[in-house]
């Protein structure tokens, strides 16, 4: 049996990706194992999926001052040893990282090895971790056409980013009964990622007079960013997370306001839902929402809102153009080259793992 260990932690972003693989994997006959951090998100979301985790020591890697980068790099350390140990004990035949800092010891590790790797890359221009491990890498994957300029042109591949197929699932009468809502007015879906986005969800609050006379808004707005005040409103239907039923409220939304991130992003084409995208500005960021959201915008996928720009009023009315235009976004997100992401990464595993395979032949392991 073919054996692969993922790796990827410290946000949502960095683990949903490796979970949409999994199925694929398995019926194409692949032992799953995980390595991330101790305590991180991902051990959380990857134990849903009984997949055998493994947690290691990790640091945090900062481009800027901080008392920690003294103890850090000693976590690091520690944290690279013990996934040289785990690597040599499970001898998998390929590594694939989502990035966060917890990959940068165990695709070091892994390359120390000999044990190829594939990483993918979600953002346009590479994070800190995965510029440490792009040397090493055999194949970076990666979501934007603009950066197949910042990759070296041997290791870059144009995949997307996967999505769990469970999202194509939805229907909207489901959602729409989740919700209290009607036939009779089309959705707006808010979403601002796995922790909400307190700049949208105050906009869209203040605009909803404006919007409810004409949508009904289902709004994701995070963990305890529920508005008491507004829960009798009629049309308006908030949660503080969704799971199992985000398909249905997908497939219910005619339109989506949502940040910019890359997997959130990735979706939404995946699921050719016209979207207006308002991204996490420059000084709460590394600006990495604002380009994500650019290459979206010049591909004709989105349209893009500076949040420190917009009001109750402007939303509005950016709202109701992409309602009447929504259709020029669908024709463009169809004609995309990324068609789909799971196939096109699960044979880039296949290939990876059957050379090295071959090249093993007349090699001594070394492992």
């Amino acid at each position: 049996m073919k054996r692969i260990v993922f790796t990827g932690g410290g946000s949502a972003g960095h683990v949903t990706p490796n979970i949409a693989l999994f199925p694929r994997l398995k019926s194409m006959g692949y032992d799953i194992h995980y390595i991330g951090s101790y305590e991180g998100i991902e051990r959380k979301l990857i134990e849903d999926y009984r997949i055998p985790y493994y947690g290691i020591s990790t640091g945090k890697l900062r481009r800027y001052f901080d008392v920690k980068n003294f103890s850090d790099p000693f976590r690091v350390l520690k944290g690279f040893a013990e996934a040289r140990k785990i690597l040599k004990t499970l001898r998998p035949d390929v590594v694939f990282s989502k990035g966060g800092f917890v990959s940068v010891p165990v695709v070091r590790a892994a390359a120390m090895l000999k044990i190829p790797c594939i990483i993918h890359e979600s953002d346009m221009t590479p994070g800190l971790a995965n510029n440490l491990c792009i040397p090493v890498a055999q194949k970076v994957c990666c979501n934007f056409p603009e950066t197949m300029q910042e990759l070296p042109a041997e290791k870059a591949i144009l995949t997307g980013s996967p999505i769990r197929n469970e999202l194509t699932r939805g229907t909207r009468e489901k959602g729409l009964e989740m919700c209290g809502f009607n036939m009779a007015k089309p959705v707006i879906m808010v979403i601002g990622g796995s922790l909400g986005a307190a700049g949208v969800n105050k906009l869209v609050r203040e605009a909803l007079p404006r919007l409810l006379e004409d949508f009904q808004i289902v709004h994701i707005c995070g963990k305890e960013k529920i508005d008491n005040l507004l829960l009798n409103t009629k049309g308006y239907k908030q949660f503080e997370y969704v799971k199992e039923d985000l398909k249905d409220l997908f497939a219910m939304a005619d339109i989506v306001i949502s940040r910019a991130g890359a997997n959130a992003i990735c979706e939404l084409l995946a699921l050719r839902k016209p979207n207006l995208l308002i991204p996490l500005p420059a000084h709460a960021s590394r600006g990495d929402q604002i380009l994500n959201a650019k290459s979206f915008e010049s591909q004709g996928f989105s349209m893009v809102a500076d949040e420190d720009y917009l009001t109750a009023v402007t939303l509005t009315e950016k709202v109701h153009e992409l309602y009447f235009t929504r259709q020029s976004y669908v024709e463009a997100m169809q004609n995309s080259k990324i068609k789909d992401s799971i196939e096109t990464i699960t044979a880039l595993i296949e290939e990876t793992v059957n050379n090295s395979a071959a090249n093993r032949k007349n090699k001594k392991p070394s492992i």
